[in-house]
């Protein structure tokens, strides 16, 4: 059965109004979570290269269609490295998607791209090669093979009650069990790495936290259900993370508040970007980048 969570590269589809969340503005974890990505998991992966920054995710075609993909990162030799995230079989047209995304990021950077897809353990045998007319398309999957979550969440529990902390580097293992083997569902492996990362800040400063924090609420967004994930929210809601993506929201919504009314009291472009550009401290350029926005 196909997972019913969105995948963030899709097409860009309207998201229903009705459904409301204690998090307000998810953009940000997602930038986060891309962040210590890159910095930290990648290599745990087994992914090559070293990346030197994030590359943008949105792709904008002739048609007016806008294509989102998880993340990409530059490598230090210009190459793209571009992740999915996939909790089932690869498909074909998720292949024909990746193709997609690849080709139209290749002809407007100008660059060479390389995908990953980032498999749960359920995922036996992914499909990485699409074969159509005398083109052939690749791309690599990754696993985690031998690694259990079970085990890890055991050894931590045993090490907890012999009073030894965590270290670093299990810690940063936490964030990978969505996609190990095992028995506890993800959302259980989840929720007891969010308390574990909660309890340990002796081990790791507040900026890493938010990360690690991050990283799960995105993987939480790419492989839970609805129900699911929206149990998974209400414990991120009550973290620092929680507190900083809901004031981010605020600020947004703020944002996109004056720009509304300004537009409806026939305030001119220019007029409403000085407004937020006074209200917000910001330059004029981050200011009309916030009137586009909202100007609809």
């Amino acid at each position: 059965m196909k997972k019913h969570t969105k995948k963030v590269s899709k097409e860009q589809t309207v998201k229903n109004p009705a459904v409301k969340s204690p998090i307000h503005h998810e953009d940000l974890a997602l930038k986060t979570a891309a962040q210590y990505f890159g910095e930290e998991l990648m290599p745990l992966l087994g992914i090559q290269g070293i990346a030197s920054y994030i590359a943008p995710t949105e792709t904008v075609k002739l048609e007016a269609r806008q294509m989102y993909q998880d993340f990409n990162y530059v490598r230090m030799d210009g190459v793209w490295i571009h992740l999915e995230f996939e909790s089932d079989s690869i498909t074909n047209e998720d292949l024909k998607r990746f193709r997609e995304y690849e080709a139209a990021t290749s002809r407007i950077h100008h660059t060479e791209v390389i995908t990953y897809v980032i498999c749960s353990a359920k995922v036996k045998r992914p499909k990485t090669i699409l074969k159509e007319g005398i083109n052939v398309y690749q791309v690599k999957a990754v696993r985690l093979r031998g690694k259990n979550a079970d085990q890890l969440f055991k050894r931590l529990k045993e090490n907890a009650e012999q009073g030894l902390k965590p270290a670093k580097a299990d810690l940063v293992s936490l964030l990978l069990t969505p996609l190990m083997s095992g028995r506890l569902r993800i959302e259980e492996r989840i929720r007891k790495s969010l308390i574990i990362l909660q309890n340990s800040r002796e081990t790791i400063t507040e900026m890493e936290l938010e990360k690690m924090q991050a990283v799960l609420y995105t993987l939480a967004d790419k492989f839970l259900t609805k129900t699911e994930l929206n149990r998974i929210k209400e414990m991120i809601a009550m973290t620092k993370l929680g507190e900083m993506l809901v004031a981010d929201g605020i600020e947004k919504g703020i944002e996109k508040g004056i720009v509304e009314t300004c537009r409806e009291l026939g305030v001119s472009f220019e007029e409403t970007a000085e407004k937020i550009k006074q209200r917000f401290c910001i330059s004029e350029n981050e200011a009309m980048e916030i009137v586009r926005k909202y100007w609809l």
